[in-house]
Formats: structure tokens, sequence, C-alpha cells
């Protein structure tokens, strides 16, 4: 019915799981108007760059054809 429990060095270890705190956190403080439009206007900028990344990016990764004539300039067809 009852476990016994392992004797440990520390008391405080063994009665940590029955200890309870009578002190209350702080209330979380409010973002203003200003901070939370920051916030938002950081966020929307990571995105976009990501987004930009991806359509500039994307293009430059995909394999090149070969071209089907090669380039030469035309001053050199004269000759």
């Amino acid at each position: 019915m009852f476990r016994r429990r392992e004797p440990v060095p520390f008391a405080f270890v063994a009665e940590a799981d029955r200890f309870r705190s009578n002190v209350t956190p702080p209330p979380r403080v409010r973002l203003g108007k200003a901070q939370l439009a920051a916030r938002s206007l950081v966020g929307l900028t990571v995105v976009a760059g990501l987004a930009g990344s991806l359509l500039f990016g994307i293009p430059a990764l995909q394999p090149n054809k070969a071209p089907e004539k090669s380039q030469q300039s035309t001053a050199s067809e004269g000759r």
C-alpha cells in the first residue's frame, strides 16, 4: 500500500515533491499597441525575406539547358 522511499543524502531533495510555494508570480505585462505593431512588422519582414529568397533562389538552382548554338561573337564569323 505505501511505497517505501529510498534514502537520499539531502533532505531538501526528499521534500521537494511535496513543497509548494506560497509566492505567486507577477502578472504578465500586456504589450502596448506600438510594441505589438513593431513585433508584427519584424515578423512580416522576416517572412517577406524568406519568400523573396525562395522567389529569386529557386530559378537560380534550376539546371541550365545546353545552348543550341555556341555563343560566339559575330565578328569571328567572317574569318
